[in-house]
């Protein structure tokens, strides 16, 4: 299992402050170069109607032309990039095995075309949703994902907070579950930061970093433009 292709891994849709996708906009406009018919995933939440409407205007804004995969003018042979979109993560991959869209989306990465994810996007690039923080509000056939590229990644990181009176698991807690018996790093990518992925190469990209959990080791810091070529071996 390794990368295929070009893949922009963002950790979140929205960052406080702005609104959908302005924190990514320069990167996906430097992604996407002339890529100008976008393939839209939706299946992340309830309301695909009105989630492929939001996609549609950002992307119109930024030049492109979006179809939504369940409008019947999508085309995966048409579309110059694919966008999968954030929400719940069982939801996503559940409607990903049903729609028997996992093959298509692996065939058109593998010959190319360029793939973003945003959150629950980013997550079923990796081999498996096992890093998501999602409630399982469905139980999808399985939990393997798209299997993109050979590490997990988990969205919205948040930092152990000593000053906290919170008694529940941290996320880096968690991640340490997922190690006591899965093996795969994990990138804990914070809020505003995302993964480029191409060319064989793995760059941090955005503005907060990220902490990356390599099993038997301790985490290690890793600042924007750091290179984590090591993830794709």
């Amino acid at each position: 299992m390794g990368s295929a292709g070009r893949l922009l891994l963002i950790s979140n849709s929205t960052q406080h402050g702005g609104g959908y996708l302005d924190h990514a906009e320069r990167a996906i406009r430097s992604f996407l170069g002339g890529a100008a018919r976008v393939l839209f995933v939706p299946y992340a939440m309830h309301d695909t109607q009105a989630y492929a409407a939001r996609a549609r205007r950002r992307f119109e804004a930024l030049g492109c032309t979006l179809a939504s995969v369940h409008e019947p003018e999508a085309s995966f042979d048409r579309a110059d990039a694919i966008f999968v979109g954030g929400g719940n993560t069982f939801r996503l991959l559940d409607a990903l095995h049903r729609n028997d869209l996992i093959a298509p989306i692996r065939a058109r990465v593998g010959r190319g075309v360029p793939y973003i994810g945003s959150s629950a996007g980013s997550i079923v690039a990796c081999p498996t949703l096992k890093t998501t923080k999602d409630m399982p509000v469905v139980q999808p056939p399985s939990f393997d994902a798209l299997g993109l590229v050979p590490f997990q990644i988990s969205p919205h990181y948040l930092d152990p907070d000593p000053a906290s009176t919170h008694m529940g698991e941290t996320q880096e807690e968690r991640i340490g579950h997922y190690h006591e018996v899965n093996d795969l790093p994990v990138v804990g990518l914070r809020e505003g930061s995302m993964l480029l992925v191409e060319d064989g190469r793995v760059t941090l990209a955005g503005s907060t970093g990220a902490r990356l959990f390599v099993k038997g080791h301790p985490p290690a810091e890793h600042a924007a433009g750091a290179r984590l070529d090591r993830l794709l071996t």
